[in-house]
């Protein structure tokens, strides 16, 4: 019969240390485990709120069975006995020990409440970082059919998850998270939309007309700083009532500066010399990798703004609204350009705590009485 090895030292070593939520989480469960009838000053958390199995089916425990008499449980175990039986059920390592850990650790049973709101701000980052990231996932797709109207499903799912944060965490007015925003990330298919960045700009240099029918494109919505330039330049004509050709737009282009960084006049007239398709089509796929890329750099804030133990729910709801809300302006735009109202979840009133009132508040707030 073999013996199963020692565990080597190192490996131990390799082994994280719990993070501070894991011994809030001990702390609260050895209160209930203490003192069961404080499971009433609990509000805000439920077996999901907690970060391994063996703790949330110890809270479902404790929440499904009755309290035990508070003088019968303060001179047996059965209660706790009870507790495990029904724990194990859906985690098998608990022991008793473990229970008795619980209720060592627990500094002050009566701060109960105050464990509680520590799991509920934790679970609510992991949450909020869940959907971010499900939302990338979506985005970073290539084989959805209607990319567009999935990713802004999802972009409300996370939304809903925002909003639900902010219910039970109203953001303080002016808090933002600390967490430098990451750097957007480079599109896959750069060269594919570059590509179509110069068939646009060619058609509509050779079909003006097309021009005034896509005023919803804006120059951030190109990947590259000359097609914006450039597009800056057609529009600019149009709205002049000047010529456009080629020749036109370049001497545009040389007045606004856009020669000044390396790009040479025959690259520029080569680069609309090349009209396809329409300035529609062309429009309408600019914007669609631009609402796209929106979507991820939103994604990608909230994902890293979650990530950062140092923020709090209320900063985490500030950040990932404002990151929403550009998102936001940018699918009122593609609603135009398409005419397709996608549906969007009602978002409700945005929650915010409110300061003492000024002087002038409430001396009008006392001439109304």
């Amino acid at each position: 019969m073999s013996l199963s090895p020692e565990p080597d030292e190192d490996d131990l070593d390799t082994i994280p240390a719990p993070q501070p939520v894991f011994h809030v989480e001990q702390a609260l469960l050895g209160a209930l485990l203490l003192d069961p009838h404080r499971l009433g000053e609990v509000t805000g958390v439920c077996a999901g709120s907690f970060s391994t199995a063996a703790h949330s089916a110890l809270f479902a425990a404790i929440s499904t069975l009755p309290p035990p008499d508070p003088a019968e449980h303060a001179k047996n175990t059965t209660w706790l006995n009870q507790v495990l039986a029904a724990s194990r059920e859906q985690a098998r390592g608990l022991t008793a020990s473990y229970l008795h850990t619980l209720i060592q650790v627990c500094p002050w049973p009566r701060h109960a409440p105050a464990y509680a709101r520590m799991v509920e701000a934790e679970h609510a980052r992991r949450r909020l970082r869940a959907a971010a990231e499900h939302l990338l996932q979506t985005i970073q797709d290539g084989s959805l059919p209607h990319p567009v109207q999935t990713v802004l499903a999802e972009a409300d799912t996370l939304a809903a998850v925002v909003d639900n944060i902010a219910a039970r965490f109203p953001p303080r007015a002016g808090v933002l998270p600390r967490t430098p925003p990451p750097p957007p990330a480079i599109a896959p298919d750069y060269a594919e939309a570059a590509q179509e960045e110069q068939l646009l700009l060619a058609t509509a240099t050779a079909h003006p007309a097309g021009i005034e029918s896509v005023r919803w494109l804006l120059p951030e919505d190109f990947t590259q700083p000359l097609h914006a330039g450039l597009w800056q330049c057609l529009t600019a004509l149009d709205r002049r009532h000047e010529p456009v050709d080629p020749v036109t737009v370049l001497w545009e282009a040389q007045q606004r500066g856009l020669l000044e960084h390396g790009s040479e006049p025959g690259d520029v007239l080569r680069l609309l010399a090349e009209p396809a398709g329409s300035v529609e089509h062309w429009a309408e796929r600019a914007l669609q990798r631009s609402l796209l890329a929106t979507a991820d750099h939103a994604g990608r804030r909230i994902e890293a703004y979650a990530g950062d133990p140092a923020n709090t729910p209320f900063q985490l709801v500030v950040g990932a609204r404002r990151s929403l809300a550009d998102l936001g302006a940018i699918r009122a735009r593609w609603q135009h350009a398409t005419g397709r109202i996608l549906p969007q979840r009602p978002r409700p009133a945005p929650t915010t705590r409110a300061g003492p009132p000024t002087t002038t508040a409430a001396r009008t707030a006392r001439a109304t009485r």
